[in-house]
């Protein structure tokens, strides 16, 4: 997990978050996991679908086609799948940013989890859990950068009801 709030290319995606309502938020946090994340995790785990049934859940829940105490149940299974993937930093990594992203739909505040482990995860993926610390950053920094794109894309200018992050 990356772990410096102050560093720049964190504070750059709390600031465009603390100016997007909660809807928003699930749709950029569920779309860029399932686009970019899911992947990474099937590779590995092809035939684990909880990632996958957490995404949908919260895709389900938005459209009011299923209640929160479900939805809750296949995140938690979610989670469950990354404490599975222990041996697998990438893997792991990525089934945590999918449920913290999944559970948006609960508290807006999940969403950082796509930053926090999501970019780690491509991180991992892309350099190898034994590169140096300095290039992990400088990767998860470069993925933190296409995920502030990303939510400005579907920004909503003004709105009324935005998130707060803590």
């Amino acid at each position: 997990m990356l772990s410096d709030w102050q560093a720049p290319y964190i504070q750059a995606l709390v600031h465009q978050i603390e100016t997007q309502g909660k809807t928003t938020l699930i749709r950029w946090a569920v779309d860029y996991a399932e686009d970019v994340l899911l992947p990474l995790w099937i590779k590995r785990h092809p035939e684990d679908k909880r990632p996958e049934a957490a995404l949908n859940a919260a895709r389900e829940w938005l459209a009011g086609a299923l209640k929160l105490p479900a939805a809750k149940q296949l995140i938690l299974a979610c989670h469950a799948a990354a404490r599975d993937a222990a041996g697998n930093p990438a893997a792991q990594a990525a089934a945590r940013a999918i449920g913290q992203c999944a559970s948006t739909i609960h508290s807006a505040q999940h969403c950082i989890g796509l930053p926090l482990y999501g970019a780690l995860a491509i991180a991992y993926d892309d350099l190898g859990t034994q590169a140096a610390w300095n290039d992990l950053e400088k990767r998860a920094a470069q993925e933190c950068g296409l995920m502030l794109e990303a939510l400005l894309k579907i920004s909503v200018p003004d709105e009324p009801n935005p998130a707060r992050i803590n």
